[in-house]
Formats: C-alpha cells, structure tokens, sequence
C-alpha cells in the first residue's frame, strides 16, 4: 500500500502528465476515458453507406470496426 506521501507524488505527477483528465474531472465529476481512437467525417455515396449499415446490422458488426480493419489492411499491404 501507498503511503500519503507516495500517493502525493504520485498524483502531483499524473496532474503534470494529464492535466485535461483532472480539468475533465473537476468539471463533470467523472474520469474521462482513455481512448487512442479519434473521431473522423468523411463523405461517401449514400447508397454505398445505405447498403453498408444495412451489410453491418444484419451480421451485427459495428461499422467504424469494418472500417478500421480495412484500412489497416490497405495500408499495411
């Protein structure tokens, strides 16, 4: 177990590192999550989206997964 001291220091440390989770922190009372994803927007055909979600739904996949995995693919050939 952490004493008080170590447990300062080590918080005083994560403060330094990560100051937005604590202004999240303080601002909504809740820890932010952790995530190396980001957010995109893209445009594509709309039929092409319309029978993609459709492809998705039916075999229960999410569709930002089928996305990643294919340009992971793409770009690692």
């Amino acid at each position: 177990m952490l004493s008080g001291k170590e447990l300062v220091n080590l918080a005083k440390k994560a403060v330094k590192e990560k100051p937005e989770v604590f202004d999240e922190l303080e601002r909504t009372g809740k820890v932010p999550k952790f995530t190396k994803k980001e957010r995109i927007d893209i445009t594509i055909d709309s039929e092409i989206l319309r029978k993609f979600r459709t492809y998705c739904e039916k075999n229960k996949l999410k569709m930002s997964n089928v996305i990643e995995k294919l340009i992971e693919k793409q770009v690692n050939n």
